[in-house]
């Protein structure tokens, strides 16, 4: 029998290096055939199972000098769950994917009812991930890829709405099964057909009546919680389903006792426990849903922004076609007042668009011939037609609304101690139950007060609330974020952030507004100005810097013409060379310029002093010399944006020290540092040397947030603790980050930080709460409280208690939507 596998190659750098692999491999006993392909870096082999393993196979190659390790073509899939009660649920639903063969990773959040799945699809198929959710007990439900915002909604309100008929109808019930059961007691008129002490047999038969419905309305819990049993993985419902179970069978065995003549037995119905405790679980669980679909207001908003329709124009004529019809290329006309449908860029018509739903900047931004446009901004006041560049799932919304769900799916590490308490709670409760029952009796209490003690730890604990304390709080702060145009990642992000003491900022693109102008132009050696601009624009031309760009612009600004440099060459952080004309430029600071052997007439001392004082006024000097000899300096300014004093001031308000670094020299730098009051200033660094400095400050036992623009700030937005991208900046840029700003407005850097105290400070009272709440119940309805001589907890107070605790997490969750940005 031949097999055939793929395993990835690590370590290789060119062909010989596959070669090698490959040759390494052929030599093993039992192989057919083997091909390692470079540009994959990939090794296909087919041998024979019984005279070579798989550890042989990677030994050889490791012994080769590369590495092989399993080709996992990795897939990602969201799962809507259904049938999930609390944190017992999501925990079981969660072990069942985690021991499917091929699944990488698995997270279930129990708020958004959602499972996150990363597998090998070679190794399971989706159809067998579903499997496993119904086999472990719950129900997974088709997983639609459109954004379905009203669907969505509409079920959930339905979820809602027939969790309020249930509640209705088990409260119509329960009110007079409490009257009747408690009337004798409590001296309340009760008919005389149904007096417990003269008709017992048909009092019970009433009581009988009363609570069938009840279970009926509550028959869920029954079904979910027994087949959780079966599964072995008890939750929530199980404890209900126990704990009223065991009131209702020992009723009915008083019943039976009754109907056999023991009349005294009239006093051991306990149909009102089981039924009050169904009908305040059932209010619990409608007050619940309500407050859960709350919790996703935001995403919905965002949802709910793009059109149904576009208006695509099609050999001259106009076609309405709905939003998931429009692809890539079709040109698209967009009205006054209508919004944009998707992505693109601006063919004919100029309009001021209206982007504030997605990055909150209330001011109409100007649109043109060759501008982008976003979908789901609002075209104000001309017609525009644009070419459509990103539809579906790649436009900037939906990009959004994926990141946004991603980081509400998330789990922050602060959440694993919940997590790990919820798997095992269940069974301890169950024990707890039983224990303390046991313990009674022996005791020499009589059954109904075991009876009472088990039912009522069995209803008083509550694995919601510490299931729901962390998802909702994450779902509501993210969400919130987004409306302000700042998107936090993840659920880790989102808690690093809270620690946070040190704010880096970039300068250029970021503290400043990165379009730099030409200031001062001073010629040496009998050059003139327009021939020191011409030459050093020139040269520049063919840069991509900002500061070349302004240069470039103020030469053209003089109607100056350009040549076409040659041989140009850039040393980062320190200048550029090219030929123009035929006469060598150079163009940077006074160390390239030294280092190149230029000579100064007047001496380097005297042009250092010229730039020094430049560079002290916060402008950037930069030296030109020609055909080897210094020819003049020129400075630029980049001016500082208006946000950034006031972000900084923000930012020190919030006890955090902010640091700039920049290439810049040092008296720019601390120019710059002092107009926007930075604390401290990491100047001359190379771009590829920013992370090193980053790491230097977290050497220093410092958290660090990071925040940049430009491609040249990836590799330090990675290496800090939470990295922060500007979203006018470039894709590398917010690839690397764990929260994006949608604005260039710095005052959302604070907005970021004071979001993340925020929703971390309400989930630890949420968990609080959580744990306060079952730590001190528990023990409350095990009787401690009666043992020291006090009251026993009824298990219709327990009902109560345990339906208030879970809303009253969501309900503080819910408190963050009242959150303001700076």
């Amino acid at each position: 029998m031949i097999e055939a596998i793929q395993l990835k190659i690590n370590g290789m750098t060119c062909a010989a290096c596959a070669q090698a692999s490959e040759r390494a491999v052929k030599k093993l006993p039992g192989v057919a055939e083997a091909a390692v392909n470079f540009g994959t870096e990939k090794l296909f082999i087919k041998f024979d199972p019984e005279a070579l393993d798989l550890g042989a196979i990677k030994a050889a190659v490791a012994k080769a000098g590369y590495e092989a390790v399993d080709d996992i073509q990795e897939k990602q899939v969201t799962i809507p769950v259904g049938g999930m009660t609390c944190a017992s649920c999501s925990a079981a639903v969660e072990r069942a994917l985690k021991k499917a063969p091929g699944v990488l990773s698995a997270s279930v959040n129990l708020a958004t009812e959602k499972a996150q799945v990363s597998y090998d699809p070679g190794k399971v198929r989706l159809s067998e991930l579903k499997d496993a959710i119904r086999k472990a007990g719950y129900e997974a439900l088709a997983i639609d890829t459109a954004v379905a915002v009203d669907a969505h909604k509409a079920a959930k309100e339905r979820e809602v709405r027939v969790l309020w008929t249930k509640f209705a109808v088990s409260a119509v019930f329960a009110v007079p099964l409490l009257y009747v059961a408690m009337g004798a007691m409590l001296g309340w008129p009760l008919p005389a057909a149904i007096n417990a002490m003269n008709y017992p047999l048909r009092y019970a038969l009433l009581e009988i009546l009363l609570v069938l419905p009840i279970i009926a309305a509550g028959h869920r819990f029954y079904v979910v919680g027994f087949r959780a049993l079966l599964h072995r993985s008890p939750n929530m419902d199980s404890l209900i389903a126990m704990g009223s179970s065991a009131a209702i069978l020992y009723s009915l065995y008083s019943v039976a006792g009754i109907a056999t003549g023991d009349f005294r037995a009239v006093d051991n119905l306990y149909f009102e426990t089981a039924g009050l405790i169904i009908t305040l679980i059932l209010l619990g669980k409608s007050l619940e849903a309500v407050s859960k679909g709350r919790t996703s207001d935001s995403i919905k908003k965002l949802m709910g922004l793009q059109p149904k329709t576009a208006t695509v124009l099609h050999e001259g004529r106009e076609q309405e076609l709905p939003i998931e019809e429009v692809e890539a290329g079709d040109i698209v006309l967009v009205r006054p007042g209508e919004k944009i449908p998707v992505d693109g860029e601006v063919l004919e018509g100029r309009s001021a668009v209206d982007e504030s739903m997605l990055t909150g900047e209330s001011i109409p931004v100007e649109k043109g011939p060759g501008d982008k446009v976003v979908g789901a901004s609002l075209n104000k006041n001309g017609s525009l037609t644009f070419r459509a560049t990103k539809v579906g799932a790649d436009t900037v919304l939906s990009r959004i609304i994926r990141l946004v769900e991603d980081a509400q799916g998330s789990k922050a590490p602060i959440a694993q101690m919940a997590d790990i308490v919820s798997g095992y709670f269940v069974p301890i409760v169950f024990v707890i139950a039983l224990l303390s029952a046991g313990l009674w009796l022996l005791l020499g209490h009589g059954p109904v007060f075991a009876l009472k003690v088990f039912v009522a730890v069995l209803t008083i604990a509550c694995p919601c609330a510490l299931g729901l304390a962390t998802p909702t709080a994450i779902m509501v702060g993210t969400g919130k974020g987004a409306e302000y145009g700042v998107l936090i990642k993840s659920g880790a992000a989102l808690e690093t952030a809270h620690r946070l003491d040190t704010i880096v900022f970039d300068k250029t693109g970021t503290l400043t507004k990165g379009q730099p102008e030409l200031t001062d132009l001073r010629p040496a050696g009998g050059i003139s100005e327009a021939e020191l601009l011409g030459l050093a624009a020139s040269a520049e031309k063919a840069s991509e810097h900002p500061l070349g760009e302004a240069i470039v612009k103020a030469a053209e600004g003089r109607s100056l013409v350009l040549e076409v440099a040659k041989d140009f060459a850039a040393a980062p952080g320190q200048g550029i060379s090219a030929t123009v004309g035929g006469r060598a430029v150079l163009l940077g600071n006074l160390k390239y310029l030294l280092g190149s052997g230029v000579g100064f007439a007047q001496g380097e001392a005297a042009a250092g002093e010229a730039a020094d004082a430049l560079a002290a006024a916060g402008k950037t000097p930069m030296h030109v010399a020609v055909d080897g000899r210094y020819a003049g300096l020129i400075a630029v300014a980049d001016v500082v944006k208006e946000s950034s004093p006031r972000a900084v001031a923000a930012l020190h308000a919030l006890g955090l020290e902010v640091a700039m670094i920049t290439g810049d020299s040092r008296a720019t730098a601390l120019a710059i540092a002092r107009e926007v009051g930075i604390d401290r200033v990491l100047a001359e660094v190379l771009p590829q040397d920013k992370a090193a400095e980053v790491k230097k400050l977290q050497a220093e036992g410092r958290k660090v947030a990071m925040v940049g623009d430009g491609i040249n700030d990836a590799p330090a937005l990675a290496q800090s603790d939470v990295g922060i991208a500007i979203g006018s900046g470039t894709d590398v840029a917010m690839e690397s980050a764990q929260i994006v700003l949608m604005r260039s407005d710095l005052m959302d850097v604070p907005t970021a930080i004071k979001l993340s105290k925020n929703v971390i400070r309400n989930i630890k009272q949420n968990l609080f709460w959580a744990f306060g709440y079952n730590v001190l119940g528990i023990p409350v309805a095990a009787g401690l409280l009666y043992a020291f001589g006090g009251p026993l907890l009824n298990p219709i107070i327990a009902a109560a208690a345990m339906s208030l605790s879970s809303v009253s997490v969501l309900t503080n969750a819910l408190r963050l939507r009242r959150f303001k940005p700076l």
